[in-house]
């Protein structure tokens, strides 16, 4: 798997392959993880809450989509926190920092959510495509300076 800068842009189905996820934040700067329960090879393994863009999306749309289904939350993108290339060709994962702007989270389709603070982040087994976006995750809480989000 190889790390790929992520780019601004209207990644529609069509002309990509492209899985959005989100890094939702509190207001202690823990992140929200998602416990998989299949496919049967991931089941049990942590992830960044998210899904496949659908034809005629933008992929901010899929991602507020995706919350709304998986989380049952409103949420507010941020700045990209990275992108990596999948193990299936073509394939790409893109991952924003998040805020929730309503709901409390809660697992829709089963599985179990937990807060992580930054120690927390090697407690729980990731997806292996989430490892490097976990690592820049981690080095980015680390900073003192605060992430930015654009204006409601």
């Amino acid at each position: 798997m190889t790390s790929a800068a992520a780019g601004p842009g209207d990644v529609r189905a069509g002309r990509g392959r492209l899985v959005v996820a989100v890094a939702l934040l509190d207001g202690q700067r823990r992140v929200l993880a998602a416990r998989r329960t299949s496919p049967p090879a991931y089941a049990g393994m942590w992830e960044f809450p998210g899904g496949k863009v659908e034809p005629g999306e933008d992929e901010l749309e899929a991602l507020e989509r995706e919350c709304r289904e998986e989380l049952d939350v409103q949420i507010e993108a941020g700045p990209v926190l990275g992108q990596v290339e999948l193990a299936s060709p073509g394939w790409r994962l893109r991952v924003w920092f998040g805020r929730i702007c309503s709901g409390t989270p809660r697992a829709v389709e089963g599985g179990e959510l937990r807060w992580l603070s930054v120690a927390e982040l090697g407690d729980v087994s990731w997806l292996p495509a989430d490892l490097p976006l976990v690592d820049a995750l981690r080095r980015r809480l680390l900073e003192p300076e605060p992430l930015v989000f654009p204006a409601v």
